[in-house]
């Protein structure tokens, strides 16, 4: 018998079971019924799980087979480009996800996914190149990104978009994040959340290409002979462990950003925060790695996101601020260039007396930002048809609040921001009532840190040495992102390095034939 399930119904109430809300876009997705309840475990039985317009189908465990050409190891953006990438170049790819929904962290994407010298840049005027995009994201390292990672990235993120686009993935409404000087991240058309559109659109191709897909399956170890990579070993439904053969396997796990313990280990100073990850980012994939002898790097770099929505763990999109909204504390005034990188902004908002701030912006930035909608469904969102009203709201002095506002159009209409140096995200002036206002602090949001691996997603080991037939991709690896990430670059990294993977991969199996 075959159960049915809203897809992103379940995954939402799955989140906020645990704490984290789906950053989605789609109000008739995430409000479709749940048919049963049972399907949210997803039994021993088959899954199909609907969204607005399909089915999506899960692999029912009595279709396992003993050996695979290839297991991926997640079922999240990196994960599903690899097996993409892998069944295209001939393999006979497995995917297999611990959570009882495929998705993983991708699912709450939201900016979009930054890509340089795109066709739909050219298409649009943007005049962008690779090494701004290398620079500008080295410079948000600190200086301390791989080389070797980064160029590969950056010099691959262009063709990632046109890959997308041949299958029906089309990432052509583009606004800018933090750090950034020109806009680079690429969204869908109509402006709405990356994350959602992404997983569907690949979650499709998977089913096109009838790409097994097991979920509440837990992998627990990864089997090595003769020092290569040789299977896993995997629990499903907690009911006991079974070792699946393969010639490669593809660590696509994400990071640890839901294990508050191994961060906080890490990163003492994150004690109490609130975390933006689906509770299985745990870093399942990082150990298991390290337990076969595989090297990490960067593993204390853990980033807060500065606009968290406290209350619901829910992060508020970059893109707010991409597209003009500013930054107000309790007094009602700027404190900070909005558009600074995410340390940046996250330690301005921390050095407040009252701890969190206020994203103000108009109908305007609600309009050519979709994910206002859900915001204010969620009840995050306070409004008022003038400003003074809205300060009223927020317990601000309102001709304090009038004035920061009224400043901040006049900067729009010179573009010199004399007061935070802000040069992007200055298009449009906060003119069009109603006005909105979001509570917002930081809260943990993206481990830099993870598996080390070379260009071509190999993961290395501690002797500094390829660990055969073992790749990883996605937010498990570490070293693109150096100290910080920019906003819009992890996506870019799950499709290019996912993508990477699978390629990889394909050509070592084919190889040993």
């Amino acid at each position: 018998m075959k159960k049915r399930i809203g897809l992103f119904s379940a995954l939402s109430m799955f989140m906020l079971l645990s704490g984290c809300g789906a950053n989605t876009d789609n109000a008739a997705d995430s409000s479709a019924a749940v048919e049963s309840e049972e399907s949210v475990a997803a039994s021993s039985e088959s899954v199909e799980a609907v969204t607005g317009a399909s089915e999506v189908t899960y692999s029912d465990p009595e279709e396992l087979k003993e050996s695979y050409d290839v297991i991926i190891i997640g079922s999240g953006g990196s994960g599903m480009s690899a097996a993409i990438s892998a069944k295209d170049a001939g393999l006979n790819p497995v995917i297999f996800e611990k959570m009882p929904v495929h998705g993983g962290n991708t699912i709450k994407s939201s900016a979009g996914m930054n890509a340089s010298a795109t066709k739909f840049q050219e298409e649009q005027g943007i005049a962008d190149s690779n090494e701004l995009f290398y620079n500008e994201t080295l410079a948000g390292g600190k200086n301390t990104n791989d080389p070797e990672l980064l160029h590969y990235l950056v010099d691959n993120s262009g063709p990632a978009i046109d890959w997308l686009d041949t299958m029906g993935i089309t990432l052509d409404n583009i606004t800018v994040t933090g750090g950034m000087s020109v806009n680079r991240t690429h969204r869908p058309s109509d402006g709405s959340a990356v994350g959602q559109y992404l997983v569907e659109g690949l979650y499709a191709n998977i089913m096109e290409r009838e790409i097994p897909v097991f979920v509440n399956s837990a992998v627990t170890e990864i089997v090595m002979t003769d020092d290569k990579a040789s299977g896993v070993k995997v629990d499903f439904n907690n009911e006991g462990e079974i070792t699946v053969s393969s010639d490669a396997v593809i660590i696509a796990t994400g990071g640890f950003g839901a294990d508050f313990d191994m961060v906080t280990e890490l990163a003492p100073q994150l004690e109490g925060y609130v975390t933006t990850n689906q509770p299985g980012s745990t870093g399942d994939g990082i150990k298991m790695a390290q337990a076969i002898g595989a090297a990490v790097v960067d593993m204390d770099q853990i980033q807060i996101h500065p606009t968290v929505h406290q209350e619901s763990s829910y992060l508020i999109t970059e893109a707010i601020r991409g597209e003009g909204a500013i930054l107000v504390n309790q007094q009602g005034e700027r404190f900070v260039n909005e558009m600074e990188t995410r340390d940046t902004v996250s330690a301005a908002i921390n050095a407040l007396e009252e701890g969190y701030a206020y994203l103000i912006f108009d109908a305007g930035v609600k309009d050519r930002v979709k994910a206002v909608n859900t915001y204010i469904e969620k009840g995050f969102v306070q409004s008022d048809e003038t400003i003074e009203a809205l300060a009223g709201q927020l317990e601000m002095d309102s001709a304090t609040l009038a004035q920061t506002l009224t400043s901040w159009n006049e900067t729009i209409a010179s573009q010199v921001d004399g007061a935070f140096n802000r040069t992007t995200g200055m298009v449009n002036p906060l003119a069009a009532a109603p006005y909105y206002a979001i509570q917002i602090a930081p809260g943990i949001h993206h481990t830099m840190g993870g598996l080390k691996i070379n260009s071509n997603a190999q993961v290395i080991s501690t002797e500094g040495t390829v660990i055969e037939g073992l790749y990883a991709a996605g937010e498990v690896t570490g070293g693109v992102h150096g100290s910080n990430r920019i906003g819009g670059n992890a996506v870019a990294d799950i499709i290019v390095f996912g993508r990477q993977a699978g390629v990889q991969s394909a050509s070592y199996v084919q190889s040993m034939e």
